[in-house]
């Protein structure tokens, strides 16, 4: 018998596969149609490491399995290609991000996706920076600016100083860049956002609708940041603004309230100043001198603002404070301070000898603010009243004085997408000093980045862009005088937000997605990806997602059926990441011992949702499972009586293999198989191994190692793929169940009893059920026993 050679193999059936278009799905055809898909990458010059391959491969196993129970999977891949990183890495060796840009593509596709044998239909490739693709990410934002979701307004920005641009709140992570790490900066631009924040309760709702995984959910349940409580309205004194409104969770503190603070970054600040030039220079000046915001915030930062609230049940004058600890661009961006029962403003009054009342009874707020419930207290006629009900009493009293009510909010804010840099696709409005911000007529879209020599960022607030004026000067498209492009790009999350949509309609140049196509593949069926994404791209491409719902645009308003979080792959102890430096190359080892072994490795790691620890000493031990099934499957010729106890266990291993698969459990299906193959292994040594054994096992194996699986289909003489649609092996659920035995259970070496099991229950779980038998626990007589030795299908010994 001639040795596996792998790379032979591989290369063969890369060839045959391409060559006949097995992976090439008729998107037409929506009988049992199923939607495979994974994350795609963005492609970095580095190429892919180790840990992309938990994703793509553990994503295809999924699609393989589902495709031998006979769907017709569509399992798409393609590149997100815009964005910052590339423009990064083009800006450090001096060459243009589209030049970069096609040669990371093309490696990634030719030289590191298509080997790891995953069946991607690369008929329905897209690219985020063709033109192809732009032009319809520029149609989604006309689309959302046509029906009011999208604005340009000024606001309070995360500022990047060294990427150069502005961040969403999602890519800000601990008051740092999430891409570089720098220290995130506040700015004041006039910027696009998206108004995801319409949505908030929407996209809370429908999350209990979703199978997903469920920390995703809670993530997203978290960011959305759904509060119940009041709005409350103070009046204000000596100062340009008439008043201003809070909100609070407990309106059972209001009584609490001895000083306002507005965000040292709110954009109306010098409104809430003592009206005094003299003050309102002086506020100015110590804004400007703030150091950049820090994880944890310092309470002994702050500025008497001079003007005063009005409480608006008791009357009192509270001052009015600005500090950074407060967020402007978050709610109201003011607080009413209640230094008793809130931590954050008790640390706040602290440094600043503020008072603090109890109005809870409860704690010591001499050493900590109370924030638990209690009984009211110092709360005129609300005392003795038990806090949770003093909540609606007090939104009565605000409500009959017109000073507040009920209300609802939000964590969740508004999706900013505007960004400074070049490589990005243009936003596609033209600003005209008549008609303000008019969107390109859809029949000039795409809007291409014009060619430039100096693509570097600006770090003014303005995109380079800007200085190219024959790109930026032109006519409005409504009143036809003179205007200017708006120079920002849009941010990367929104070709992501809908790229999903593209795929089964890139043979369609008139629309952005083909209704019927549409209709007939979506929402995902199955989607795999990084938890990371939680709250940036999945929950971006939720809200586009329900927004064209809502046009009358797509049939479903959510994304994506089913979503699973893949684990991590650590390293040393530390998350594999290019930012770490801790990457591995995939190509190395895929060449030293081919990619059926790798895919193996990879999800024999560890549980599929948690990770595991890249040690590739156990690389070695797939190599062998695959070397075994080689011999196993030329070798098992026997066609002899039939064998009820081998037929049984074809049937155990079949349905183990299959509960696994459709559970993500890899690690746990791939045991199951080894098992068998050992089995066979030994069978086929000695002549008496069953093809149909042999059969089997190569079924099961080829969603995980699908080239080897095919050679030896072939080999064995079979005219079909073994990657044929609807031809995954049945089993008989009354052969698959475990058979039963009896194992004794004596104490101190005589028999007191006995115990039907499952044949193979664990040791330690037959040591369970032997100690619960009545007569054991009466001679134990509540003693733990000295020792107890279980033998797996035969005896537990119980030693007193």
């Amino acid at each position: 018998m001639e040795s596996y050679d792998h790379a032979r193999v591989e290369a063969k059936w890369r060839r045959i596969w391409e060559q006949r278009g097995d992976y090439r799905t008729p998107l037409d055809d929506f009988d049992q149609s199923f939607y495979n898909l994974m994350m795609f990458p963005y492609p970095s010059a580095e190429g892919l490491h180790v840990g992309h391959i938990i994703p793509f491969a553990g994503g295809d196993i999924f699609g393989r399995w589902r495709r031998l129970h006979g769907d017709n999977v569509f399992e798409p891949m393609g590149f997100d290609a815009f964005g910052i990183h590339s423009e990064n890495y083009a800006l450090k060796i001096g060459e243009h991000p589209a030049v970069v840009m096609r040669r990371a593509v093309n490696n990634f596709r030719e030289n590191q996706l298509k080997r790891i044998g995953s069946m991607f239909d690369w008929d329905h490739e897209v690219n985020t920076a063709d033109p192809s693709f732009c032009r319809w990410t520029q149609w989604l934002f006309v689309q959302l600016f046509k029906s009011g979701l999208a604005e340009w307004r000024e606001g309070a920005v995360n500022w990047c100083p060294s990427c150069k641009t502005v961040l969403a709140d999602e890519q800000v992570e601990q008051g740092r860049c999430e891409r570089c790490h720098s220290v995130v900066e506040t700015r004041y631009l006039r910027q696009w956002w998206l108004k995801i924040t319409r949505y908030a309760q929407q996209l809370l709702d429908a999350l209990d609708t979703l199978d997903w995984s469920e920390s995703t959910k809670i993530m997203q349940r978290n960011w959305i940041g759904r509060s119940e409580g009041a709005t409350i309205l103070f009046d204000l004194e000596g100062c340009r603004r008439k008043d201003v409104t809070v909100y609070t969770t407990r309106p059972d503190t209001l009584y609490g309230a001895t000083f306002l603070v507005i965000g040292a970054d709110h954009h109306e600040l010098d409104d809430f100043v003592l009206d005094d030039r003299e003050k309102r220079g002086a506020v100015n000046a110590w804004r400007n001198r703030l150091p950049p915001a820090t994880e944890e915030p310092d309470f002994s930062v702050g500025m008497d603002l001079g003007s005063r609230a009005v409480h608006p049940l008791t009357g009192e004058r509270l001052p009015v404070w600005v500090a950074p600890y407060v967020l402007g661009g978050y709610g109201t961006g003011a607080i009413m301070a209640v230094p008793g029962h809130d931590e954050r403003d008790w640390a706040f009054a602290r440094a600043h000898t503020l008072p603090i009342v109890q109005v809870i009874s409860g704690g010591d707020l001499k050493g900590a603010a109370y924030a638990g419930e209690g009984l009211m207290m110092n709360s005129a006629g609300f005392d003795g009243l038990p806090s949770e009900d003093g909540r609606s009493r007090v939104i009565e009293k605000l409500r009959e004085r017109r000073r507040g009510d009920a209300s609802v909010q939000y964590k969740l804010r508004d999706w900013l997408i505007s960004r400074q840099r070049y490589w990005g696709p243009p936003i596609p409005i033209i600003h005209c000093a008549k008609d303000g911000p008019v969107p390109v007529p859809e029949e000039d879209l795409p809007v291409l980045l014009p060619e430039v020599e100096d693509f570097r960022p600006t770090g003014t607030g303005t995109s380079p862009l800007a200085t190219v004026d024959e790109w930026v000067n032109v006519r409005c498209p409504k009143c036809g005088e003179a205007a200017r492009r708006e120079t920002d790009v849009s941010d990367t999350f929104l070709d992501s937000s809908w790229y999903f949509l593209r795929y089964p309609s890139t043979d369609f140049d008139d629309v952005a997605f083909d209704p019927e196509r549409t209709a007939g593949w979506l929402p995902v069926d199955m989607y795999i990806g990084g938890n990371e994404h939680a709250v940036r791209h999945l929950l971006y491409a939720r809200f586009v997602m329900r927004a064209l719902h809502d046009l009358g645009l797509v049939d479903a308003a959510e994304p994506f059926t089913r979503f699973r979080a893949h684990g991590m792959i650590i390293l040393e102890g530390a998350k594999m990441s290019k930012s770490r430096g801790n990457v591995l190359n995939p190509d190395e080892y895929i060449e030293r011992y081919g990619a059926d072994t790798f895919r193996l490795f990879m999800m024999y790691l560890g549980p599929y949702t948690a990770g595991g620890d890249f040690r590739d000493a156990g690389i070695k031990g797939m190599s062998r499972l695959l070397n075994r099934v080689w011999r196993v499957a030329q070798l098992a010729t026997s066609d002899g009586p039939h064998d009820d106890r081998k037929e049984r266990r074809r049937h155990r291993h079949i349905k183990e293999v299959d509960d696994d698969i459709a559970q993500l459990h890899y690690n746990t299906a791939i045991a199951s198989i080894n098992t068998f193959a050992v089995e066979l292994d030994q069978e086929a040594a000695a002549g008496a191994a069953r093809s149909i054994d042999a059969d089997t096992l190569l079924k099961l194996l080829a969603p995980f190692a699908p080239f080897i699986s095919e050679e030896l289909w072939e080999r064995t003489g079979h005219d079909d793929s073994v990657h044929a649609r609807g031809t995954w092996p049945a089993y008989d659920a009354e052969l698959a169940r475990p058979q039963r035995v009896t194992v004794a259970v004596t104490v101190n070496g005589k028999v007191r009893g006995q115990l039907e099991v499952d044949a193979g229950t664990a040791s330690d779980e037959l040591e369970r059920q032997a100690l619960t038998l009545p007569r054991v626990a009466a001679l134990l007589d509540g003693n733990q026993p000295r020792k107890v030795v279980a033998v797996v299908d035969r005896i537990v010994n119980i030693v007193v």
